[in-house]
Formats: structure tokens, sequence, C-alpha cells
């Protein structure tokens, strides 16, 4: 049960990472960027992180297949996630 869990955390997680290593390309490689669009691109990861969350708690609720294990696992991610976020924050912030 808990499985399909774990899957689709596992996708979403790779997708969340992905968006946010693609943002972190794009901010290096356009070191020259305002401050503001970097903003505002950070804002928008932020929200798809948040979203992609909320959205894998939702189906697992959904399908009942939450045990305490599960939603412990999902607080992690949701950490894991968060932490990396804020790497990214601080990394475009010293770069620009």
């Amino acid at each position: 049960m808990t499985s399909k869990l774990t899957e689709t955390l596992n996708k979403s997680n790779r997708s969340v990472v992905v968006v946010v290593v693609v943002v972190v390309v794009v901010v290096v490689v356009s070191v020259h960027v305002v401050v503001v669009a970097v903003a505002a691109v950070l804002v928008v990861v932020v929200v798809a992180a948040v979203l992609v969350v909320v959205v894998v708690v939702v189906i697992a609720v959904v399908e009942l297949e939450v045990t305490t294990a599960a939603a412990a696992a999902v607080v992690v991610e949701i950490i894991i996630i968060i932490i990396i976020i804020i790497i990214v924050v601080v990394v475009v912030v010293v770069v620009s």
C-alpha cells in the first residue's frame, strides 16, 4: 500500500529537483538577469514545489494509503524540498 505513495513521491521529487536544477542553470548562465525577474522565477518554483507536495498528500489521503510511516516520509520530503529551495535562493542572492 505504501509503495504507491513512495512511487508517487519519488516521481514528484524528481520533477521538483529537475525544476530547481533548471532554474539554477538558467540563473547561473544569465548572471545579468534583473534580480526582480530572478525573484519572480523563485516564487514560481516555490509555488510549484508546494503544489506538488499538496497534490501528493491529497492523492495519498484520498486513496486512504496514509500510514504513520508514509506521513512521516511526506514530512521528510517537504523538509528536503524546502532546504533545496533555500539553498537555491542563497545561491541566487550570492550570484546576483
